[in-house]
């Protein structure tokens, strides 16, 4: 997993070199994902620049993927489930979707709305456990907790297996689990430490670490899956 300093930060060009503290358990506001550049040749498409040590079960079924992002399938070709079905992309494939997402808190529990396709996921902050027969869903069943002032420690479980991990295809079984800290470096800059475990599907525990940014001036626009969200010629570049 990628740890990073706000000194290696500032020294990378990512974070001026003078910026405003974070805020305390509060990750309130718009924020949008902006990687550096160092990441930008795969983190469009999946989590690390190495592909993930797959089990047997997991080879196979990433073996039928055929993705559109690396012009090898096109949207006629490609078995995509978002892309043909128009599902949801699940947790934490829903990261690629260039598009910005708000946190609001409520004393219950922290409700992350994207603005692709309207997805709402609520992460429950009231100190439950995770159960241990969840519904299986798109997003999972997600229980947050405040680790230090600055950090929201997310565990999510309960997937279906209907989605895809990243836009490449890799797999995953309805026993995966998904753990997010949402570390807060400063008021404008947050890091997302991600990590997937899956018996059925990963040898090994697959991490990463995304960069996003507050966006203080922006709102929520409206994106559906009608096929207007295929059009990045004005994004954020």
């Amino acid at each position: 997993m990628i740890r990073t300093s706000i000194a290696a930060l500032i020294l990378a060009g990512i974070l001026p070199a003078q910026t405003p503290p974070a805020p305390l358990h509060d990750l309130t506001g718009v924020w949008m994902l902006r990687n550096p550049q160092s990441m930008r040749s795969f983190a469009g498409a999946t989590f690390t620049k190495e592909e993930p040590e797959l089990t047997p079960w997991a080879q196979a079924k990433y073996k039928e993927a055929k993705p559109s992002n690396n012009g090898s399938y096109t949207l006629q070709t490609t078995n995509d489930p978002v892309l043909t079905k128009c599902d949801p992309p699940g947790v934490p494939r829903v990261y690629f979707h260039p598009y910005p997402f708000e946190f609001i808190h409520t004393p219950k529990y922290t409700l992350m709305l994207y603005e692709y396709d309207h997805v709402v996921r609520r992460i429950y902050t009231d100190g439950r456990p995770i159960p241990a027969d969840p519904d299986l869903t798109w997003l999972g069943y997600s229980v947050g907790h405040w680790e230090a002032d600055t950090t929201l420690v997310v565990e999510t479980v309960g997937f279906n297996d209907k989605t895809w991990l990243d836009r490449l295809g890799h797999p995953h079984s309805t026993q995966l689990r998904v753990t997010e800290r949402f570390r807060r470096i400063d008021r404008d800059h947050m890091q997302i430490d991600i990590t997937m475990q899956d018996p059925q599907a990963l040898v090994k525990p697959w991490t990463t670490t995304f960069s996003i940014e507050l966006r203080p001036k922006w709102e929520l626009g409206e994106i559906s899956c009608s096929g207007d969200y295929l059009d990045f010629s004005k994004f954020e570049k």
